[in-house]
């Protein structure tokens, strides 16, 4: 946390990390999670902002980090996912964007996997940005489309840009994971366009799949 923030603010923010911490160690006793394909190999996770807490699932933890804003509501996530042993990458397209994604590249060619919310941090939803195509195309890892549903109670959807989803107490969710996309090494700007939509493509055929079998895979 820099130190140069006001120090109201830094109290502030403290509080809040120390309350999500809390939060996100209680949550992971309560929440189950249906992991159906997941992947074997070495992953770029491609996820909407909305589905951020899906990385409770996330099998390896020790090789794993997440893309996370360098905003102040990205510190607060990425300080109280440490907690979970959530390791993170700071940056987003406006802040750090360059920075980021070549650290992110070198964690990758480390052996890590990672996870990036496609149309985050501000938007627009439901959109794939060609940040993950880049990033992808530049380390060599395949790209693993993801999509993640509840019907509990349990499982709130909030009014913000992105439909927040996030959920509260014991919930069984389904995490359907696709088939690794693979980005060529040589792409111009207009086919790396061509990438985004088939990513985007991708993870609305997983919603559609398991809007209409998601009892089915909550048995497996």
């Amino acid at each position: 946390m820099a130190q140069n923030r006001p120090l109201k603010e830094r109290i502030k923010l403290g509080i809040l990390i120390r309350l999500l911490k809390l939060f996100f160690l209680t949550e992971q006793h309560l929440l189950k999670i249906k992991s159906i394909n997941y992947p074997s190999e070495q992953f770029i996770l491609s996820m909407w902002h909305c589905h951020q807490c899906l990385v409770y699932g996330i099998k390896d933890k020790s090789k794993f980090y997440a893309l996370i804003s360098a905003s102040n509501d990205g510190e607060i996530i990425a300080k109280a996912a440490e907690c979970l042993n959530i390791k993170s990458v700071r940056g987003s397209t406006k802040r750090r964007g360059v920075a980021a994604s070549l650290e992110l590249i070198e964690k990758l060619k480390e052996g890590n996997s990672a996870a990036i919310m496609v149309d985050g941090p501000r938007g627009p939803r439901g959109k794939v940005k060609d940040g993950i195509i880049n990033i992808s195309k530049i380390s060599g890892v395949p790209i693993i489309p993801v999509a993640w549903k509840s019907k509990d109670k349990t499982f709130f959807t909030f009014n913000t840009w992105d439909k927040f989803q996030v959920p509260f107490g014991p919930c069984n969710t389904v995490a359907l994971y696709g088939d690794p996309i693979h980005i060529p090494s040589e792409l111009t700007k207009d086919e790396t366009k061509v990438w985004c939509e088939k990513v985007e493509n991708e993870m609305s055929k997983l919603e559609e799949d398991l809007e209409s079998n998601y009892e089915k895979y909550l048995k497996m």
